[in-house]
């Protein structure tokens, strides 16, 4: 199929590298206009000038910096909260900051985003909101990953409440949760070990088909949770793990 959202307006954030990228090359390719968002400027310019794209900065963190640029934008048929953050480690290795930073990144982004769209879609008509869980967290725990797995369960908690708060308004709020993907924040937290061969090993050896994700194969499962054909779907954690949750 082709053209599953055209005429449609999407905003993306974390867009300039990994998963946020193939999404928007995705959605563009599906006929979508697409409001890509970054806090890493130099990397979103990458996308400057593409057919389909419009870039911006912006930190999903900060709640005026969030309000004003929603405020700017208007309603969008699709918000995509894909930004986020891997803290390695158990409790004890987890400190304060990174705790609070898992959560601002990871959660809190996806709060201030919907809080300040959720008013302009349902004035709009309704539209869709697909959030960035995890395989880790949504369904099952992993060693060394405290933080990441609490906020990432936070964000299929969030998810179904939103959902239920808002389908009389014709607002549909799935989240995806991926199993380990080949991109480059996996590339760099598998250059910061001792051993990054056998790092690479490890994370490929706990899937259960023997190998990483691509950010373009997920991407396909963000179009069809964003499109018209999952229409009868919301508040859904949908899984795409390579078996990892088996």
């Amino acid at each position: 199929m082709a053209n599953r959202l055209q005429g449609k307006r999407a905003l993306v954030t974390a867009a300039a590298q990994g998963m946020g990228r193939a999404a928007v090359k995705a959605f563009v390719r599906e006929g979508a206009s697409v409001v890509a968002t970054d806090i890493n400027a130099d990397l979103l310019r990458e996308l400057e000038g593409q057919p389909g794209i419009a870039t911006s900065r912006l930190d999903v963190t900060d709640g005026e910096a969030v309000r004003a640029f929603v405020e700017r934008t208007g309603a969008v048929d699709i918000l995509f909260n894909c930004a986020g953050w891997v803290h390695q480690g158990s409790i004890l290795e987890c400190s304060e900051a990174d705790w609070d930073r898992s959560f601002n990144l990871n959660v809190r982004s996806q709060f201030l985003m919907c809080k300040a769209m959720i008013p302009k879609m349902a004035a709009a008509g309704g539209g869709v909101i697909l959030n960035m869980a995890s395989v880790l967290g949504a369904e099952k725990a992993a060693p060394n990953r405290l933080a990441y797995a609490a906020s990432k369960a936070a964000v299929a908690g969030l998810t179904r409440a939103l959902a239920v708060d808002h389908v009389k308004q014709k607002i549909r709020v799935n989240c995806v949760c991926p199993g380990t993907v080949d991109t480059p924040s996996l590339g760099d937290r598998i250059n910061a070990f001792s051993d990054p061969v056998q790092a690479r090993r490890d994370f490929i050896a706990r899937q259960a088909m023997g190998r990483l994700a691509t950010a373009e194969e997920i991407a396909e499962t963000f179009v069809y949770l964003v499109s018209d054909e999952s229409s009868f779907m919301t508040g859904q954690a949908v899984f795409v793990d390579g078996g990892m949750s088996l």
